[in-house]
Parts: C-alpha cells; structure tokens; sequence
C-alpha cells in the first residue's frame, strides 16, 4: 500500500498522524518511507534540507513508538518489532502513522509511505522441544541459550526446566526466536513436560500418588497445558505410572538416537494400532554445549500459523509436525487429499498417499500403517516427491532411516 503525503511549510516543527487501514488475518506491518532531502549526511544538520520524522500508533490510538529520522523503515508485529517499537498483535482496524515535521522547505515536501502487510498462513518452523539452563541443571542461562538457538537455526525452543518455572516470567526476547514456556516435571516415576503456561502448577510439583499425580496433570490441563511424556522407554528414568491417559503427546525421541528412542517409537506404534491418536514430538534434553547432547538434535518441525508460541503449540497438539535429526535433517509433509499429518480423514477410492521430502541424504524411506512397514524408496538423495496406495488402515506415518538407523519421523494421517 502506497500513500503519497504532502507536507506544507506550515506544518514545520508540528506533529500529526496519517491514517491507513489494516485489514484481517495480518501479522506483522512494515512502514517504508521516503522524500526528497537536498542534503545527506553530516551536513544535513547544518545546510536547509527536508527532515521528516516517523512513529506508529495501532489501531486503538496506542503509541507504539517513535525513530525520529533515524530509520527509513520501521515494523511491528505480536512476535518481534523494530527497536524503539511494542510488540502488539496487529488488529485490524485504523491505524496511524506519527508524521515529526521537523525541518521542511519553504516549497514543502512529498513523502512516499510503503505500507506492507504480511499475512498470517502456514509455514514450516523447526524447534527444540526440550532445553534446560541455569534455572535448573543447565550451563547457559536463557539468553545464552537463545543466542546459541538462533546459530543453530532453530526458530522456537521450549525451556523446560526441572520442576521449577521461575524463569518462565522473564524470558530474554529475540526478534526470530519464539520462547515457549514449558517445565519438565521431573518425578521419580517419571518425566513429563508441561508446555504453554508459566506457572503450570497450583502451589509445588510435589505428588506421591497416582491420585495426587492426575490432580496435579488436571491443574496444569485447565490451565490451558498441552503435556508430553518424556522419554518414556529410558532406562535411568522410565515412565512408571500406571495410566498412560494423561499426556497429550509423545516425546519418541530424547537426544541422539538410541535404543531407548527406538523402544519408545515401538511403543507410541502399537498404542496407534490400538485407534489411539497421539501426537509426537522431539527435543534434544541439551544442558550444556560440549558432550553427545547437542542443543537441536533433534529437531521438531511444525507447521504453524505464525511463530507465536500459541500457534507452535496448537500444531504440536494438532500432530501437524514431524522430527528431523537436525535442522539439516530431512523435511517431510503426509499428505492424504486435503488432510495432512495430525489430521482425520476418510478413505476415498482413487485417491493415494502423497510424500513430499526434501534434504534426503542416502536415506531410505517408509511408510508405517496398521498392516506394517512398506519402503516407498531406497537411497533417497535430495527431493522426493511420490505417491502411494492406502487401503483399510488407520493411520500412516513415514519412518525414514539411514543405515537401518531413524533419522526422521512424522505423525500419522489418520483414517476413520
């Protein structure tokens, strides 16, 4: 959206506001501008020249922030904005920009205003779903962490700290890094992490009986936690409780690939042959940066409708995921007509399984039913883009490896 502005003489050394529209489903708006200045540079603050002042008010008439003549483009969005700017979910509505006529010449000036909506739509974001710091056991403190996320190219990590959530109510904010807040409780029958709420506790993590541990799993669900069991087949911390009805989601797989991540992908298997639709997911427990856990092995990649932490976790509870050894490990899509991993759908005559991966290296790739596991192609380097049958199944998910060894997974499509 272009708005041609022109500034008269008399408006010099006042301030007023330009109005623009911003329609729905908007996520994020950029302000560009630009205008004639006779002068550039160290002289422009002592020769006559245009000097034209900028700010943005949303569309409650809030101030939202001010550059001066500082930037010539400005952004403000729900999950990042300029320096000097609030983060705010842009609401549709009125909005306007804050015109500073500072210095204008005595034939006035024409300013050019860019206003760029980018719209709210699915897109892949890859995560770590299990990060601890200082606010446990962990060596980084979570701005250390978030520095050392954004190298390694993730775009969200979860701190799930044990049993403690204190660091939940300050997180550090990173203009491409979505925090999301979670906490590993951290129990002698078990580990589970509850994600999406600060304080996910009623008063301590504390539970000595089935009871007590449903109450406090109950607590946390009401308060809008989306909760995952954590490596549930580990041999130093095992899922002990009696009732496997209290998670959301699977953690399958918990640092390098092992054994244990294998026994719990078998486990998470048979549960779906029994109907049951669980989610997965995958983080790495990374604690500190020298050792074999590593921040971002794996990774989980989600297909959200924005960067929020709201939006990453609705995909994660939806199945709308896949793991992935790294953030350079294969990326997968299952799709079935419209439906796609995490969704329900039903059989219809004519129409196939589509799998569509990209960074495949030397890998092979299968696809996982209630009737087995068939190889949909061996060896695969790059894109891979193919189709095949399903007939009477429940679910379908594709299992890739490397050497007989996994290296990525999705959640199922599911089959009424």
């Amino acid at each position: 959206m272009k708005l041609m502005h022109f500034i008269p003489k008399s408006k010099e050394k006042t301030y007023y506001t330009i109005p623009f529209e911003v329609p729905e489903n908007v996520e994020r708006i950029t302000v560009r501008y630009d205008y004639k200045r006779t002068v550039r540079g160290a002289l422009q603050d002592i020769l006559p020249t245009n000097t034209v002042d900028i700010g943005l008010a949303d569309n409650n008439g809030n101030f939202l922030g001010w550059s001066g003549s500082a930037h010539k483009e400005i952004f403000v969005g729900e999950y990042g904005a300029s320096a000097g700017y609030l983060q705010r979910k842009t609401e549709a509505g009125t909005w306007s920009i804050i015109v500073g006529a500072y210095r204008i010449l005595d034939e006035g000036v024409e300013v050019e205003y860019d206003v760029e909506f980018e719209y709210r739509k699915r897109r892949l974001l890859l995560g770590d779903t299990h990060v601890h710091t200082t606010a446990s056991d962990g060596a980084l403190d979570a701005y250390e962490l978030g520095k050392l996320a954004l190298k390694k190219g993730l775009d969200f990590v979860a701190l799930a700290n044990h049993n403690n959530y204190a660091e939940n109510l300050c997180l550090p904010r990173f203009k491409d890094l979505t925090f999301v807040p979670a906490v590993e409780w951290t129990h002698y029958r078990g580990h589970m992490n509850f994600y999406g709420v600060a304080a996910p506790f009623a008063n301590s993590f504390v539970a000595n009986t089935e009871d007590e541990m449903r109450a406090l799993v109950e607590h946390a669900k009401e308060a809008g936690a989306l909760i995952s069991v954590n490596h549930p087949k580990c041999r130093f911390c095992p899922y002990l409780w009696e009732g496997d009805n209290v998670f959301d989601m699977i953690e399958v797989w918990n640092g390098p690939m092992s054994e244990r991540n294998v026994k719990a992908i078998l486990w998470w298997t048979e549960m779906l042959k029994t109907g049951r639709r669980m989610p997965i997911c995958g983080g790495s427990d990374f604690h500190r940066p020298h050792g074999a856990v590593k921040l971002g092995h794996p990774v989980t990649g989600v297909y959200a409708e924005s960067r929020g932490a709201l939006d990453i976790l609705s995909a994660l509870n939806a199945g709308h995921s896949f793991v992935t050894r790294n953030t350079r490990g294969a990326r997968l899509l299952l799709s079935y007509g419209e439906a796609y991993m995490g969704d329900v759908t039903s059989l219809r005559e004519g129409t196939a399984l589509r799998i569509e991966a990209s960074g495949l290296r030397s890998e092979d790739v299968f696809l996982v039913t209630d009737k087995g596991e068939r190889a949909v192609a061996r060896n695969a380097r790059g894109d891979l883009h193919a189709e095949t049958s399903a007939e009477n199944i429940i679910f379908a998910y594709l299992l890739i490896k490397k050497r007989g060894r996994v290296t990525a997974l999705t959640n199922p499509v599911y089959f009424r």
